[in-house]
């Protein structure tokens, strides 16, 4: 159990990072790129939260998947094409969070995209744990 508490720990550092880089993205491709655009800030989403997802994949091989019988499972094509499926749902549940918040709730979308990140970091670690690290 405490393998498995330091993992997710572990992973929630590496997500810190992801976090950083997509909300980098986010933020620069909607206020440079995106701004005016009716479709603007979905697009802006998707945009950070790709670029979240290659750190998160890079450094989840690196810093958080290293037990032995982790080392070999996520380096493969089927691994990171799974790791992409769950992304896949994650940038889907984002979208959608980010579909409610501000239009919906009308808060902003940088307040939106923290909280929405939460929820979307427990599914792809349950996710990607139970489908790629067993």
């Amino acid at each position: 159990m405490k393998t498995l508490i330091m993992e997710f720990l572990r992973y929630a550092v590496v997500g810190g990072v992801a976090f950083c880089v997509d909300f980098g993205v986010l933020v620069g491709a909607q206020e440079l790129l995106f701004d005016g655009y009716p479709w603007g800030l979905y697009a802006a989403t998707a945009t950070g939260f790709i670029a979240g997802l290659v750190a998160n994949y890079i450094l989840s091989l690196i810093f958080v998947f290293t037990q032995p019988k982790d080392r070999g499972k996520g380096r493969s094509v089927g691994a990171f094409l799974v790791f992409g499926m769950i992304g896949a749902l994650g940038l889907l549940f984002t979208e959608l969070g980010m579909w409610v918040g501000v239009e919906w709730l009308c808060w902003n979308y940088m307040i939106v995209k923290v909280l929405v990140t939460g929820a979307v970091l427990v599914w792809n670690y349950l996710g990607r744990k139970i489908l790629i690290f067993r």
